[in-house]
């Protein structure tokens, strides 16, 4: 039987060894992506939450998610049919009135109800 040299062992595990450049840290990627993204989209939707949560009664507003806010429309889905025609009510009664005089800062003109 063949015997190997512990010398030439070493060196075929060796050769064999991918090099590979050193990692960057996750907590750096994951603050750059923060600071470019999330702050950006939480100073855009941020006060338009607030408000939200200030004028919309608790119990619509838990079955109520702020999904997008583009071009002074803020798009909501609402999970249920039933809290959506509620919510849909309170906009016309004077919500959506409210809610646009409350933001007009951010740039809201438009509130969107959706199922989702």
């Amino acid at each position: 039987m063949y015997q190997h040299n512990p010398a030439q062992l070493g060196r075929a595990w060796r050769s064999k060894q991918i090099k590979r450049p050193p990692a960057q840290l996750l907590g750096d990627e994951a603050l750059s992506l923060f600071q470019h993204d999330i702050s950006r989209q939480h100073k855009k939707v941020g006060g338009l939450s607030e408000a939200w949560q200030t004028l919309v009664p608790p119990m619509l507003s838990d079955h109520c998610t702020l999904s997008a806010f583009s071009r002074g429309t803020l798009t909501v889905l609402v999970d249920s049919s039933s809290f959506l025609y509620e919510l849909k009510q309170l906009m016309l009664a004077g919500l959506e009135a409210q809610l646009l005089l409350a933001c007009r800062g951010q740039g809201l003109r438009k509130v969107q109800l959706k199922r989702g």
